[in-house]
């Protein structure tokens, strides 16, 4: 009796989350959908916005953008672009037409502001920049304004991933022009601060099929149909044909799984602890479950390696600092972390183990990869020729008996990841480690791995696609070079920074990557840093999950991938089942 109060209280502030929203039970919505997401977004500045999800995949589009089902590059803002014979100057042609949501004129000088003004400007922390460093001098693109349609991108060398570089989200200059020309009084730029969340949404431009509409904490995000997108039907209709998205925000996946089961949401991301029951339920509750094959992206524990102090003080204590340096203790670990259980027990057996930085869908993932093996006794072999030794309550401690023993760390509410962290605790324990495993909230995450550079050890996940260079996080200067990280603009300075000769060696062969535009001669540099990065383990990575959506089906014109999910083409969307 006890867990049926317990449960019908949950579903009743579910459906009060909800409530002004839609009602409870299987009362469906006209012309919008409503999904969850796990927390609150950081920004609603899309340059400096550095988490995923985040809502700019709906409210700001690219030059151009890649079909997730084809994978090929497709138009948007630009309606064609030329290449020339020597692969260095890139001239895209914009749509005729354009506006932002204010109703103003989006032009090609909107793109110069934003790649000019904005990616490059070295006083604006972003990932967006890293994409467009090239060669080994790490260069950008020379951006001229040919003509009032015309842009052109002069490169000065071939750069095999510069499409993708091009499909970030362009910014109004109208709107932002003047805050990168103004300081407050500690030097910082005032883009920096402009649109935060307190910004009201009216007062933020976009240029996507969507615009903010409202956005209450911890409760909900709503989006409305911008008036002024461009795209159109095949019959000429404005797009897009669903007018409102609502993103619940629910911390609880528990919370989620019950808001969907009750109709309150129209799709969810499915668990591998809630296949089982979601499979059983399709047809009563009118859904369909999508398995898109491999997901993109990883998912990996990693040391913090950086040696560096500030004002006097190492960022990681040096005693751990020396283990967590030393490879054959960063090895040991990787053979101590049961990966098949992983796939066991908490993915109930719906993926596979992780072996590299790309994800398994993609071209150039090496698939002669054999990563590392549950296998303890390695383990402990690999500890004892490090110098590493065990006490006589058999827990191991290093050269001068210091306990072996480190903090981990992951976001909560992610339930895969804080089962995936009590693993790893049990794991270790069983070579002589003790982990204190903590999972805390996500903002603090995000400030630990940015700013303070306070962490020892954490389980974290980048979002992946096809395409292999990936300079935010392999370049020693990257914004994302997540287990060395150089501090940010703005941040205090770090004395005593170093990079291994392994870490420069793979840089430098991500540089040799971009410049290579032969496919298969590609194919071998990234083959080459993929087993590099196995062998010196900066990321040890471990369960490659499937994409699996639940989906009502409501919805015409869905096209689930691993890579876009869903919704990747939801302006294009209609749906066809609703009430009143």
């Amino acid at each position: 009796m006890v867990k049926f109060w317990r449960r019908l209280t949950v579903f009743l502030i579910s459906c009060l989350l909800l409530i002004s929203l839609t009602a409870c039970g299987n009362q469906v919505r006209r012309n919008q959908v409503v999904i969850s997401v796990l927390s609150d977004p950081k920004t609603f500045n899309a340059v400096l916005s550095a988490e995923s999800p985040n809502i700019f995949g709906l409210t700001y589009e690219g030059l151009l953008t890649e079909n997730p089902i084809t994978g090929k590059k497709e138009p948007v803002l630009a309606e064609s672009w030329t290449i020339s014979d020597d692969n260095l100057n890139i001239i895209f042609t914009m749509r005729e037409g354009l506006k932002w949501s204010d109703g103003q004129p989006l032009t090609v000088d909107d793109v110069v502001f934003t790649y000019k003004d904005l990616y490059l400007n070295p006083d604006i922390p972003n990932n967006y920049r890293d994409s467009l460093r090239i060669g080994l001098k790490k260069e950008f693109p020379v951006i001229t304004k040919l003509d009032n349609r015309r842009i052109e991108f002069k490169l000065p060398e071939p750069f095999a991933p510069f499409l993708d570089a091009v499909s970030s989200p362009i910014l109004p200059k109208h709107a932002l022009e003047k805050t990168i020309q103004k300081k407050s009084p500690d030097g910082r730029l005032e883009f920096l601060s402009t649109w935060g969340l307190d910004t009201p949404p009216d007062k933020i431009v976009f240029n996507g099929a969507y615009k903010l509409k409202e956005y209450i904490t911890g409760q909900r995000i709503i989006f409305e149909n911008n008036p002024y997108y461009w795209k159109k039907d095949d019959r000429g209709q404005q797009l897009p044909h669903i007018t409102s998205v609502i993103w619940a925000i629910v911390e609880s996946q528990d919370t989620t799984l019950l808001q969907f089961r009750s109709g309150s949401l129209d799709s969810i991301g499915v668990t591998p602890e809630f296949f089982s029951l979601l499979k059983t339920e399709e047809e009563r509750g009118n859904f369909t479950i999508f398995n898109g094959g491999p997901a993109y992206g990883t998912q990996f524990i990693g040391f913090n390696l950086n040696q560096g102090k500030r004002d006097g003080k190492p960022l990681v204590e040096p005693i751990k600092s020396r283990w967590f340096n030393n490879l054959n203790f960063r090895q040991a670990i990787a053979y101590g972390i049961n990966r098949q259980r992983m796939i066991d027990d908490i993915y109930r057996g719906l993926g596979q183990e992780q072996n590299s930085f790309l994800s398994i869908q993609s071209p150039f993932y090496d698939k002669t990869l054999k990563g590392y093996d549950y296998n303890p006794e390695k383990a402990k072999e690999l500890l004892l020729e490090a110098g590493f030794k065990y006490n006589s309550d058999n827990l191991l401690v290093d050269a001068d008996n210091n306990p072996v023993r480190f903090n981990l760390i992951t976001n909560a509410g992610n339930k895969i990841r804080e089962a995936i962290g009590a693993q790893i605790k049990n794991d270790l324990a069983a070579i002589g480690i003790q982990v204190d495993f903590q999972a805390i909230a996500f903002s603090n995450l995000v400030d630990k791995l940015s700013n303070s550079l306070d962490w020892e050890a954490h389980i974290l996940g980048f979002t992946g696609d096809n395409e292999p260079h990936a300079p935010n996080i392999w370049y020693v200067d990257g914004n994302l070079h997540a287990f060395n990280q150089q501090p940010q603009p703005g941040s205090p300075p770090i004395q005593g920074w170093q990079a291994a000769d392994w870490e420069k060696k793979i840089a430098y062969l991500y540089v040799k990557g971009s410049q290579e535009l032969d496919f298969e001669k590609r194919k071998v540099i990234y083959n080459e840093i993929q087993q590099l990065q196995q062998e010196y383990v900066p990321f040890i990575y471990l369960v490659n999950p499937l994409a699996l959506g639940a989906v009502r089906n409501c919805f015409e014109g869905i096209q689930f991938s691993a890579l876009g999910g869903a919704f990747w083409n939801l302006e294009e969307l209609k749906k066809t089942c609703g009430g009143v």
